[in-house]
């Protein structure tokens, strides 16, 4: 399918009523085809379980328009026009944004579909969009059409922030073992074009980490899509002198892909005075070969990174996260999250919110948590976002995912992640909704201000 489409930005001044006409061809992105061409894991079969839940496709994905393209995303900096570009970098998050309908809440960032303007054509579509004089101020230099889901919040606002994360797929693993449902709550890292995963944790006095076969493109002639017959490649135990989980019912510690080479172990109890004490361990992912020590943060007061509790039902909790080359943990206080330095643990910043975060998961609260996670390099928390140069963004903190042990990993739209709460036990699939399903960078960049509307023709069509 080949489509065209054509953008025309009005902005009219209340006052004088002069208008200022911007018209932009875009060029279209792999957003559209990944999610019909692409079926990590199976999840759009019905391979796994009576007791799976599936999206249906009609009215969340289909028709095309209004749904799957439903939304607008506009930008203050242009866009790389590539187009295997589908997600923008949090150093440029939408400056505003709307979807196939009425704007009826009380997020001034979101406008509004016109819905007697808009309306299906016979080789397309055609959507008009109007932000009032309140509404989506800012400079404009790119805009790019997205879901409708992703038009509603883009990544969260302090209205609603679930929209962001479409469930796809929940697919039951209550088969297993409770030690095989640990291996995948424990899932570190995962390469979905060589369908592999890794698995680390610390027992025994050492570091297990386990390489993990598990059917993501390929399947094997005695392979099936429920998990159960995932294959453990390698399982190494790497005898630690220093580092260790902390604790003695309740284990704390949390393992991290650093994205950088080496995965990361971290432990800690939490402390909310004096100094804070963090064991660490840096693992080669080429070798296995790794160094650890025990750091000494002076006047920090952290949270653990995560913890493990043992229970009757395989748990994770997961409360820290890493991104580019830097440790965060949230402050004890819940007021801001501190920024540590892999490299050099002088260097350590406190990122103070601004409010007090609710401080919840990001799931409903049960045997497994997941409280922080990394979307792009976006940290991603119940109820705050915090970009690239570390800006915080307030969010309304609803809950959003299934029960999480896992962080998410993303592969293109798609988000995966495992975990389960007492006794039911899943790995789940999201679309990622707010990605960029066309890419029209504007010749000169507008600005939209208090004093004006905006009205946004975008025609697209089949070639």
């Amino acid at each position: 399918m080949v489509l065209k489409g054509v953008m025309t930005i009005e902005l009219t001044d209340e006052a004088t009523e002069a208008v200022e006409t911007v018209t932009e061809e875009n060029m279209i992105t792999e957003s559209v085809n990944n999610i019909l061409g692409l079926n990590p894991m199976g999840i759009f079969y019905a391979a796994t379980g009576q007791y799976d839940s599936s999206v249906l496709w009609n009215g969340n994905l289909l028709p095309i328009c209004p749904n799957m393209i439903g939304g607008i995303l506009l930008f203050s900096k242009a866009l790389t026009e590539d187009a295997a570009n589908i997600y923008e970098m949090s150093d440029n998050l939408p400056v505003a944004y709307a979807s196939n309908n009425v704007n009826s809440t009380a997020n001034t960032a979101r406008g509004s579909l016109n819905l007697t303007e808009s309306l299906a054509l016979s080789d397309g579509y055609k959507f008009v969009w109007e932000f009032t004089p309140s509404q989506g101020n800012g400079t404009i230099a790119a805009v790019a059409l997205t879901s409708a889901l992703g038009g509603q919040n883009a990544y969260g606002s302090l209205v609603a922030d679930a929209s962001t994360f479409l469930q796809l797929k929940v697919a039951d693993i209550g088969s297993l073992s409770e030690a095989n449902k640990m291996v995948l709550f424990e899932a570190a890292e995962m390469d979905f074009e060589k369908d592999l995963l890794y698995s680390i944790t610390y027992e025994n006095a050492s570091v297990r980490i386990r390489k993990i076969r598990i059917p993501v493109f390929s399947i094997g002639l005695n392979e099936k899509l429920d998990d159960s017959t995932f294959t453990i490649l390698d399982d190494r135990a790497l005898n630690t002198a220093t580092f260790e989980f902390l604790g003695d019912y309740t284990k704390y510690g949390e393992f991290m892909d650093g994205k950088d080479g080496y995965w990361y172990g971290f432990s800690n109890e939490g402390n909310s005075s004096g100094d804070a004490t963090m064991l660490w361990v840096k693992i080669s992912k080429t070798d296995y070969s790794f160094t650890e020590g025990q750091w000494t943060l002076s006047n920090a007061y952290l949270m653990d990174v995560g913890n493990r509790e043992l229970g009757s039902f395989p748990e994770r909790y997961v409360k820290c996260c890493v991104r580019n080359g830097y440790l965060y943990v949230p402050a004890y206080n819940k007021k801001g999250i501190y920024k540590i330095n892999l490299e050099n643990s002088t260097d350590v910043t406190l990122v103070e919110f601004g409010f007090t975060s609710k401080w919840k998961p990001l799931c409903e609260a049960g045997t497994c948590e997941l409280y922080l996670t990394l979307i792009g390099d976006l940290i991603v928390g119940r109820d705050f976002q915090i970009t690239v140069d570390d800006t915080v963004i307030q969010t309304q903190g609803s809950a959003r995912l299934n029960n999480a042990a896992t962080p998410l990993f993303q592969y293109k739209n798609f988000l995966i992640g495992w975990g389960g709460s007492y006794g039911n036990e899943y790995r789940t699939a999201y679309l990622l909704t707010p990605y960029l399903a066309s890419i029209n960078n504007l010749s000169s960049a507008v600005v939209k201000t208090v004093d004006k509307t905006m009205k946004i023709t975008y025609t697209l069509t089949e070639a």
